[in-house]
């Protein structure tokens, strides 16, 4: 696929932050956005927003948590569409606490949404476009799991997971038409923080470094146009990676520190 125009494009989480700003720049470049989320209210505002921009776009209220709804909202995309070109999964969420004080439940909850959600869209679209031999699914991952910081323990092991799977898959669809990839943002200006640092103190600290959603949109839509297996943004959070895999000891002693401001 070397242009979105046209593309019948479906986006978890489309109701706020980058699933949204995702959803405005694919209409303005002339896709049709299908919009997931838990919330029609969010949903149907968003909708009415780009339908001077894209007239046939739709929105279903789904649960990434829930097969059943995924496998409803998938068939009745389809009915409707025809097919799915692009699905992007980036419904997620974080909670930034210590490990000895972050709650079971709420490690769980990450793994459920941010992991097991994508494996249960993945697995429903992804026989859809095997049958066309055509398609791409974007993986909204994160540098956190990429490279771990303290107090994010659950969320970065949920995206080092969706990393791991993204890799994998992509290895298995060789030859087959459809590809898969990862884009990988650091901190995002987005409501995200809400939930992951109520206190506000961890954003104040890495304000001046955050992207903006539009930009990751950016980067989503040009994986899609490029089929490149990862995007890191912003770029120089690669170096990070980089020398964290490279120079383990060097990194845990000299740029950790530097990195730590939960």
């Amino acid at each position: 696929m070397t242009t979105i125009q046209n593309s019948i494009i479906v986006i978890t989480g489309a109701s706020s932050g980058i699933g949204l700003s995702t959803a405005l720049l694919a209409a303005r470049q002339g896709a049709t956005p299908v919009l997931l989320a838990r919330s029609k209210e969010a949903l149907h505002a968003l909708a009415q927003k780009i339908r001077h921009e894209a007239p046939e776009v739709g929105f279903y209220t789904c649960d990434v948590t829930n097969i059943s709804q995924i496998t409803t909202v998938v068939k009745e995309i389809i009915e409707r569409y025809g097919r799915i070109d692009v699905w992007i999964n980036n419904a997620g969420y974080g909670a930034f606490s210590l490990f000895t004080e972050t709650a079971l439940e709420e490690i769980e909850g990450m793994m459920d949404v941010n992991y097991f959600g994508v494996v249960r869209c993945t697995k429903v679209v992804l026989p859809h476009m095997l049958e066309r031999r055509s398609g791409h699914i974007v993986n909204v991952a994160s540098v956190a799991g990429k490279l771990a910081t303290p107090k994010s323990s659950g969320y970065s092991a949920s995206k080092f997971a969706v990393i791991g799977f993204t890799q994998s898959l992509r290895q298995e669809l060789h030859g087959s038409g459809v590809s898969i990839s990862a884009v990988n943002p650091g901190p995002v200006q987005t409501p995200f923080f809400d939930r992951a640092d109520p206190s506000g103190g961890y954003r104040r600290s890495i304000e001046k470094f955050m992207v903006t959603p539009e930009a990751v949109a950016r980067t989503i839509l040009r994986t899609i146009h490029t089929h490149e297996a990862e995007a890191i943004i912003p770029r120089y959070m690669r170096a990070g990676v980089v020398l964290s895999h490279l120079f383990p000891r060097f990194f845990e002693r000299v740029i950790a520190p530097l990195v730590n401001k939960k």
